[in-house]
Order: structure tokens, then sequence, then C-alpha cells
């Protein structure tokens, strides 16, 4: 039987992996074993990130909101009750740009959603 040998195959991977380290600090972007623990890491911090960049965003949106909110002498968890009884369809991303973009529409919304009767 004829015998196989992976010098191709594994200097393509080494390369992949030493490419994508590229620009990290000390050894581990130059030596393949830790080049790749590098990046397991990184890969893993990166999927860690992408959940908590939601959160983070969520978070500022809903205090912009409620600063904007206390300045009119309301609360914000009061408010979103009310808007809730008002059917309003509008998402805490856009509050938000319309609170520190647009205080007079930002106004007008929170009239609205005074004036919402509750449901039953």
């Amino acid at each position: 039987m004829v015998r196989v040998k992976g010098g191709v195959a594994s200097r393509n991977r080494h390369k992949k992996v030493l490419k994508a380290t590229k620009g990290y600090r000390g050894k581990r972007n130059s030596v393949f074993k830790l080049a790749k623990q590098a990046m397991m890491k990184a890969g893993t911090n990166a999927y860690t990130g992408r959940k908590q960049k939601k959160r983070d965003f969520r978070r500022l949106w809903i205090s912009r909101i409620s600063t904007a909110l206390r300045a009119e002498g309301l609360r914000y968890s009061e408010m979103k009750n009310k808007w809730l009884h008002a059917q309003m369809e509008i998402d805490r991303k856009n509050l938000s740009e319309l609170a520190v973009n647009y205080p007079a529409v930002f106004k007008k919304v929170v009239e609205v959603g005074q004036k919402a009767k509750k449901l039953a």
C-alpha cells in the first residue's frame, strides 16, 4: 500500500491558523500550538461578546429613555406599561433615538402613552 504523507494539508492548516492570529502578542502569532490555543480562545470570547453586545445596547437604550422620562417627571417602568396599554409598536432602540435626537417628538409619544386607557 502507498504511504500517504500529510505535509501539504498540515502546512495549509498551519498557515490558516497563523494568518488568523496575525497581530497577536508574543509567540501567539508565530508558534502554531500557541496560535491555535489563542485562536480558539478568541473565538470563544467573540461568541460571548456577540451575546453581551445585545444586553449592553438594551441597557443603554433603557437608560436613555429613562433619563428623558425623568426630565418629564415620569418613571420608565410606569411609562413602559402605559405604552403597552396604548398598543404602541415602537421599540426601545427607536424610542431612545427619539429621546436623544428628537425630544419634541419624544414628548408627543409620552403624551400619547399617558392618554391611553388600561386594557381589561
